[in-house]
């Protein structure tokens, strides 16, 4: 990746008052990809004392608009239109979100993406998608 598309991205991402909230941190971004990593703490149990579903799906949407960004620029506005996620297991550790493009659209942009715990074990699937907004 470009060093000043990839310096330009963290700083954007820097800003984004939930990324500080949830210690989000980027692993590594690829052409239409983005890897994510986000430490488990209690305050973020929910009821089932495991990793809570809606901050995961949180996770999962903020890590696919990283993934465009990779593709638009760290500039480019864009919105959030659908999303959903499929759970597969409690998360009892802390979380890593892989993201892929699925198809970079004029104005539509699917990304699926992957969560794992610190075992490498799968515990949901999400596909969220998102609008670009001037591009």
């Amino acid at each position: 990746m470009d060093p000043e598309l990839e310096s330009a991205l963290f700083a954007r991402i820097k800003r984004i008052p939930i990324v500080a909230t949830l210690g989000l941190e980027i692993m590594r971004f690829g052409d239409g990809f983005c890897e994510s990593r986000t430490p488990r703490s209690l305050k973020y149990d929910g009821v089932f004392e495991s990793f809570h579903g809606g901050l995961l799906m949180t996770i999962a949407d903020s890590t696919a608009c990283f993934a465009i960004l990779t593709r638009t620029g760290a500039d480019t506005r864009l919105t959030t239109t659908d999303m959903n996620i499929r759970f597969l297991a409690p998360c009892l550790t802390d979380v890593t979100a892989r993201a892929h493009v699925i198809k970079f659209g004029r104005t539509l942009c699917p990304v699926t993406v992957d969560l794992f715990d610190a075992d490498g074990r799968r515990v949901a699937v999400a596909q969220v998608t998102y609008m670009l907004l001037n591009h």
